[in-house]
């Protein structure tokens, strides 16, 4: 039997403790697209072909409310691309209600062909991008109607456990009333704003130094 300290037989310890593990499995093709069904989401140029097994989600129907397109980039504390990062979304429909039987606003109407849910991977410039609805406003603290908004978990190389943060959309009236948006110190808000670019809202996640975006601890 082999010693289980041999080199010769298992190589050395990977050195990322957590990570870059996310582009294997987790994202899928479709994924980024709450929406539609295309391959967004996935990076299928880090499969060889022959081990791509990868199959786009299956079309669901037409989904009600606006649709929009969000994009941006990972960026670490130096201002470089973070190029393994992974990043789920999860948000209510364009009714305010969340596609969960935890949601107590039942009386809304759910949306049968959308989840709320997404998942995507970062491009090798740190690049990432998704297509879903603008979201309708949900209950908050004390009963106050919060603005619409996207919750948004980061995970990356070095990161013990994920990141939560916000995407409030900027110029959005309901955001000088949101009891959570209150909460942050008002020179870092602007961290949490997405901004209309030629019909895309871009949103870049700083994780730490100069400019990082705000995230909440759960």
């Amino acid at each position: 039997m082999p010693d289980n300290q041999s080199p010769e037989a298992f190589g050395h310890t990977p050195s990322q403790t957590v990570g870059p593990f996310f582009h294997y499995a987790l994202p899928w093709k479709g994924g980024a697209d709450l929406i539609g069904q295309s391959d967004l989401g996935a990076r299928p140029d880090l499969f060889p072909a022959a081990h791509d097994v990868l199959k786009p989600s299956t079309a669901r129907g037409p989904v009600l409310g606006v649709p929009i397109e969000i994009a941006g980039r990972v960026l670490d504390g130096d201002g470089l691309p973070v190029p393994d990062a992974m990043i789920e979304i999860w948000q209510a429909n364009a009714a305010g209600r969340y596609d969960s039987p935890a949601d107590p606003r039942s009386e809304l109407p759910r949306d049968p062909n959308f989840i709320g849910f997404g998942r995507t991977a970062t491009a090798e410039d740190g690049g990432w991008r998704l297509r879903t609805i603008h979201p309708g406003r949900v209950w908050g603290p004390a009963n106050a109607l919060q603005a619409p908004h996207i919750a948004l978990g980061v995970f990356a190389r070095g990161l013990l456990k994920r990141l939560v943060t916000r995407l409030y959309f900027a110029g959005a009236p309901e955001n000088d009333e949101d009891p959570i948006l209150a909460l942050v110190p008002e020179d870092r808000r602007d961290s949490l704003l997405a901004v209309e670019t030629d019909g895309v809202w871009r949103f870049d996640i700083i994780l730490q130094g100069k400019g990082e975006t705000v995230f909440f601890e759960f």
